[in-house]
């Protein structure tokens, strides 16, 4: 019974160490399908296999999307706050309203920007009335306002501060009698100016960014707002119209010496910022050509007698050429100018310098002051022998009466 135990013990035992051989030498079955599909061991006999890596593009394709991405894919519009745009900037107002005309009126990019322009020239036209009556105002009576401009002109010249001060008190009166002043001419300028650099600003920034949209949003030949124009059309009619602008301009205004000379300056300017302006997107040219057009429109309504009349414009007086100063040209009256700022400055470099001599001579020390002038010396009169006697032998008055 004993070695049948033994024999018993020893066959079980020669049976667990094979099943132990055979579970090592075979490799281990993952509990799950899944995870075995997906891991799977190598053999150590099997020779290593090289690491693939997948394609750049298949990384990138396989990266998360952003809620933009999202947008683009469905299709929708991207507003202007999640792009960064938009703010209650003036800047950023123009954006909102565009983008407002855009998205939800339904306009194209182009129509947006056309309208946005039209209504903010619009919203500026009372203000361009009112420049045109003071310059009708300003024309009627320039004669005797360059008449009292030169006589205290040539008083401040001479040095004469009471004549000066005359002469600008008149001033004064006159312009109160006829309501009018020179420095209401540049009431137009200050207005248009801040609403152009800030629709400048606002579509650059648009197109540098660029707004997605805007890359489809454009018309005919430049469909890519947020890119300079190809054939350079838009840049060439931008400037040509701003020549007809000032040209129309100049002649609806004052008619002065001073604005003689810068019309040639007017004349000058547009075909100057002609090779600065030409690579600007074509949005920005859609802008500005669009308020071209308008100003165009504009200048050509305001001289209609009819409806100068409605606005209460003043009929503008016809001068004659007597009656002004002459034109000295646009160079001649440069100098002239700085002339006379220089005889200004000197000017005032004297009354400062005779002010404080006599604030030194009102809080300093008493000077001593002379009858003559101590710095030369008076020459003493020649003495000769003949004189000297003739005192000594010259008799006193009283001598005869003592006795």
């Amino acid at each position: 019974v004993l070695r049948k135990n033994i024999v018993a013990g020893a066959t079980s035992l020669c049976l667990c160490l094979w099943r132990i051989t055979q579970s090592i030498s075979t490799p281990f079955e993952p509990v799950n399908g899944a995870i075995s599909d997906a891991v799977s061991i190598p053999s150590p006999s099997a020779d290593p296999a090289p690491a693939v890596t997948p394609p750049i593009t298949e990384q990138v394709a396989e990266a998360p999307l952003t809620a933009l991405d999202v947008l683009q894919e469905v299709g929708a519009e991207v507003s202007l706050s999640e792009l960064g745009l938009g703010s209650n900037t003036p800047v950023g107002l123009i954006q909102n309203l565009l983008e407002f005309m855009h998205v939800s009126i339904g306009l194209p990019w182009w129509g947006a920007i056309v309208a946005g322009t039209i209504f903010a020239r619009c919203a500026v036209f009372p203000v361009i009335v009112k420049g045109q009556r003071e310059a009708a105002k300003l024309n009627n009576v320039m004669p005797e306002m360059t008449k009292l401009t030169n006589r205290m002109n040539e008083a401040k010249q001479s040095g004469n501060k009471f004549e000066f001060s005359k002469a600008y008190t008149d001033l004064m009166m006159f312009q109160k009698k006829y309501d009018v002043n020179p420095l209401r001419g540049f009431l137009v300028p200050m207005a248009q100016a801040p609403i152009f650099i800030s629709f400048f600003i606002a579509l650059r920034k648009m197109a540098y960014l660029p707004v997605p949209s805007l890359q489809t949003g454009g018309l005919w030949w430049f469909t890519d707002l947020t890119t300079a124009d190809p054939f350079y059309i838009l840049p060439i009619a931008v400037t040509s119209t701003m020549f007809a602008i000032l040209e129309l301009g100049a002649e609806s205004g004052v008619d002065n010496p001073n604005m003689r000379a810068m019309k040639t300056v007017f004349r000058i300017m547009p075909f100057v910022i002609l090779p600065m302006t030409i690579n600007f997107p074509t949005a920005v040219f859609t802008y500005w050509m669009t308020s071209n057009l308008f100003s165009l429109g504009q200048v050509a309504l305001l001289r209609h007698p009819v409806v100068r009349q409605k606005l209460r414009i003043p009929e503008r007086i016809t001068h004659p050429s007597s009656a002004l100063p002459p034109n000295e040209g646009f160079i001649k009256s440069i100098k002239k100018g700085w002339n006379n700022a220089q005889l200004a400055q000197q000017l005032e470099e004297r009354e400062r310098r005779i002010k404080g001599h006599l604030d030194m001579a009102a809080k300093g020390p008493l000077r001593q002051t002379f009858t003559h002038n101590p710095l030369q010396q008076s020459a003493a009169p020649v003495s000769t022998g003949k004189s000297s006697c003739s005192k000594q032998d010259q008799k006193r008055p009283w001598e005869e009466t003592i006795g």
